[in-house]
């Protein structure tokens, strides 16, 4: 073991050997192979750590924040799935903690008040919590994000968006109790009233101030049967008052999910028409549009919940009395009943089509941002029907969201809008040279952004990266200083999630608000 760490060891630093840092961990650990966590699903930053270190229980995860805490440059990076995009999980001659290894540490069922809960690990992948709860108590957890393949610590420390956060909000506002051990390695229970202010900061705090071992989150009835239905819209005015219609339904009025996406107005197999049917069957006639569609289509993709017991007829007449409330392309209709578990899986269909396409381990070059009502519009006008108007190799999302769904106190940032919409350029392209070059791609996605900035738009970036202290704090905006706060309270030596580039910034904060307290 010692001669596999000192195979990461760099001896040049100016500052003690990161030998003398890893001395006390090398009896104490489960170690991986190093290749785990240089490169994640982005693809594009590499990183290479100290040590990839496997903690099979919240106390190993205790043990190795403190014994970093107490070395002079140690950082530690909480690694779910290796899901991120641009290496926001590494820890450049630091610690990474393969939190897959606590995926089978808690999982329990419990009744609050005559309310189903379960406790789960934050290195379990939410396809594991769908299944087991399924399998188990015909119980689900009622927000979800498309791809499941991600780890409940992982998206709680973002948010965790689909087509359940207009009814239900994101996946932070449906967890009422948390496990994390802090920057300090001190493992801590915390919840709206027991250590409240950890609870607020660590849903949606990017892993800076604690990393999750053990989240409660709510259940309810589990659905047997999903209607799944997309319909076609050529205007995005008539596609955006539709969406905005749906979403403020009150809850049983309206549908259970809804979402939305654009596509080429052309017939490319990767970003137009045959993207838009659900099955092979299926064929999208593009006979039924204007003449005078313009360069892009919207899609509404909708899905209401039903028991099997459920009669047909009354499923139909749901359906039926809200589609005749909307203003989509007739006869670019698509449906179909799927199982919900089959429903909520889908995207693994695509990512096992991509693997066998050799392109899921490609670089992903994506982007994902909220983007104001107000100025949805422009951003079409400008980015969707312009820029991207070709598409971008993948699924193009759209669609609104309530700001009374999502939590204040959280640390995640949103527009300050009643409805704010968010878009994902979810790109899966072959790498160059069948590809574009992956820098052009980055250089599109940071143009969509500088023209976010040049035209005032009301905008946040959702999984956001940035190398600026500028634009950190410019993201943040009034949060800022109880960001910098809750900092110096939870990890006052800013070894958490370095790869978010923040660690200079909070270093300098942190170290200037102790001088002047010395002063």
């Amino acid at each position: 073991m010692i001669a596999y760490l000192e195979h990461f060891v760099h001896g040049n630093d100016t500052e003690s050997s990161p030998n003398d840092d890893v001395s006390s961990l090398q009896s104490s650990f489960h170690f991986a192979p190093n290749s785990i966590a240089t490169k994640d699903f982005g693809g594009l930053k590499s990183s290479n750590p100290l040590a990839v270190i496997r903690p099979y229980s919240t106390a190993d995860v205790a043990r190795a924040v403190k014994a970093a805490a107490t070395t002079t440059n140690l950082t530690v990076a909480a690694r779910g799935n290796g899901h991120s995009i641009n290496g926001q999980a590494m820890a450049e001659k630091g610690l990474v903690l393969d939190m897959r290894a606590t995926a089978e540490e808690h999982f329990q069922l419990l009744y609050l008040e005559g309310l189903p809960y379960v406790d789960v690990s934050g290195g379990a992948l939410w396809e594991e919590v769908l299944k087991r709860c399924v399998s188990q108590f015909q119980l689900v957890p009622r927000s979800w994000t498309d791809y499941l393949g991600l780890t409940v610590g992982g998206t709680l420390s973002n948010a965790g968006v689909s087509g359940q956060t207009f009814r239900y909000g994101p996946q932070t506002a449906n967890v009422t109790e948390l496990e994390v051990v802090t920057g300090k390695g001190e493992s801590l229970v915390c919840s709206e009233n027991q250590n409240s202010e950890l609870f607020f900061a660590t849903l949606g705090g990017l892993g800076q101030f604690g990393i999750i071992t053990r989240a409660r989150i709510i259940l309810q009835q589990a659905p047997d049967m999903v209607r799944w239905i997309r319909v076609i819209y050529s205007e995005f005015e008539e596609f955006t008052k539709d969406a905005e219609w749906l979403v403020t339904l009150p809850e049983g009025d309206g549908f259970d999910y809804v979402e939305g996406f654009v596509v080429a107005n052309n017939d490319d197999p990767c970003n137009g028409w045959p993207t838009i049917p659900m099955g092979s069957n299926q064929i999208f006639d593009p006979v039924h549009l204007s003449p005078s569609a313009g360069p892009v289509l919207y899609c509404l993709e909708l899905a209401l919940h039903y028991r099997k017991a459920a009669r047909s007829s009354e499923v139909d007449t749901k359906v039926d009395r809200l589609l005749g409330g909307l203003r989509f392309v007739e006869g670019v209709k698509f449906e179909d009943d799927v199982k919900y578990v089959d429903f909520l899986l889908r995207v693994k269909r695509v990512e096992e089509d991509a693997k066998a396409k050799g392109i899921w381990d490609a670089p992903h070059p994506w982007l994902n941002m909220f983007v104001s009502k107000s100025d949805i519009g422009d951003f079409d006008r400008e980015v969707f029907k312009k820029i991207l108007k070709h598409g971008v190799g993948g699924p193009i999302l759209v669609y609104p969201l309530l700001r009374s769904k999502w939590d204040d106190r959280h640390s995640v940032v949103v527009p300050d809008s009643n409805i704010f919409y968010i878009i994902a350029l979810l790109r899966f392209i072959p790498p160059p040279p069948k590809g574009p070059p992956t820098e052009k791609l980055v250089a599109q996605n940071n143009a969509i952004i500088q023209l976010c900035y040049n035209k005032g738009f009301n905008f946040k970036l959702y999984l956001p990266h940035y190398l600026s202290h500028e634009n950190w704090m410019r993201h943040f905006g009034d949060k800022w200083n109880r960001f910098v706060q809750r900092k110096q309270n939870f990890d006052p030596m800013a070894i958490l999630a370095p790869g978010h580039f923040l660690r200079p910034l909070m270093k300098q904060h942190l170290s200037t608000t102790l001088l002047s307290k010395d002063a």
